[in-house]
């Protein structure tokens, strides 16, 4: 089990209407069907994330979870929590878990400004996010990208406790972040 935080299990705030997309979960190479963690993360989000923030979006895939607000379609900014390349992460052998935000502007400039609007408030976020997460260029797209968010080296994916895990991290972010993108609505 993987956990980024001290143990203490945050206090469900009041449950909310989301839309999730129906979707079928993967088949092994047996053909036994199972559920992707992510799918359980899009139930611990919806169940988490405050109604107060507005109509919340998840779009759980087999490999990941896009999670955003508004717009029916995904904006340039949102939420994400998926599984990515080793070559990554310093410490993956394997593979690894990158959750947070991303900016994904086509300017640069506009994925800087979003960026620096975070980094003015820091010592806000980070009381709830912690020094895990890494202020920096997307990974995979560092020349136009930018993120907020922290990655897990080489997790086990069969873990029955990875799905809750991913979905309070992720909903971290979220809470964190989303009062303070709210007003930008910059998104294209």
């Amino acid at each position: 089990m993987h956990t980024a935080r001290d143990g203490n299990a945050p206090t469900p705030l009041p449950h909310r209407q989301a839309d999730i997309p129906a979707q079928t979960p993967g088949a092994t190479m047996t053909g036994v069907i199972e559920d992707s963690p992510f799918d359980g993360a899009a139930d611990v989000v919806r169940g988490l994330v405050s109604a107060d923030l507005g109509r919340i979006h998840l779009r759980p895939r087999r490999y990941g979870i896009k999670v955003w607000f508004g717009a029916n379609e995904p904006p340039r900014e949102h939420y994400e929590a998926q599984v990515i390349g080793a070559d990554h992460v310093a410490d993956a052998r394997m593979l690894a878990i990158e959750i947070g935000f991303h900016a994904e502007h086509r300017k640069v400039a506009e994925n800087d400004a979003v960026i620096a609007r975070l980094v003015r408030a820091e010592a806000r976020w980070r009381r709830v996010i912690g020094h895990e997460a890494v202020v920096g260029g997307f990974l995979g797209r560092a020349d136009d990208w930018r993120r907020v968010s922290e990655t897990w080296a080489d997790p086990d994916l069969g873990d029955p406790e990875l799905a809750l895990e991913i979905g309070t991290r992720l909903t971290d972010y979220i809470t964190a972040f989303e009062p303070l993108l709210e007003p930008l609505l910059g998104n294209d």
